[in-house]
């Protein structure tokens, strides 16, 4: 049995129930390939830091000359493994519009479906993440730390 749908201090559209249902499959679509994308990036992340401290070890050999050349693509090394970190925030933040996109969907159902007596509380409301943007970092300079 469906109740009657909560009073809101704004106007209301009204949507078939197709609509809806198409726009949440929508949702869980973008959810699934954010996943993915979070898979990937983790991969291909991961092959990287291999590779970049493959070629360290090499360029830490003792038997290559000490060269400022060599120094400089050290120091180069070193800078895009730092840069590297972007994929700590990159996962963050897939990991948070995933969450908020869940809550959409969840919300959508209620809204749409309404709820049974007796059930309890939609659980799209405990799924809000806290903060709008769990990243506030927009830029990463060799030597500095930002926490989030």
């Amino acid at each position: 049995m469906q109740t009657e749908p909560s009073a809101s201090p704004g106007p209301a559209v009204q949507l078939p129930v197709m609509v809806v249902a198409e726009l949440q499959d929508s949702l869980m679509v973008v959810m699934h390939d954010l996943s993915r994308l979070d898979g990937l990036l983790s991969h291909t992340m991961d092959n990287l830091m291999l590779r970049f401290d493959a070629a360290n070890k090499e360029l830490s050999n003792a038997s290559l000359p000490d060269l400022p050349a060599l120094d400089e693509v050290r120091s180069t090394l070193r800078s895009a493994v730092t840069e590297l970190q972007f994929q700590d925030m990159a996962s963050q933040l897939i990991v948070h519009t995933t969450k908020v996109l869940q809550a959409c969907a969840f919300r959508l159902a209620s809204e749409s479906m309404g709820q049974e007596e007796g059930e309890e509380a939609a659980p799209f409301v405990e799924m809000v993440p806290d903060r709008p943007n769990p990243v506030t970092q927009s830029e990463m300079d060799a030597g500095s730390i930002e926490l989030f």
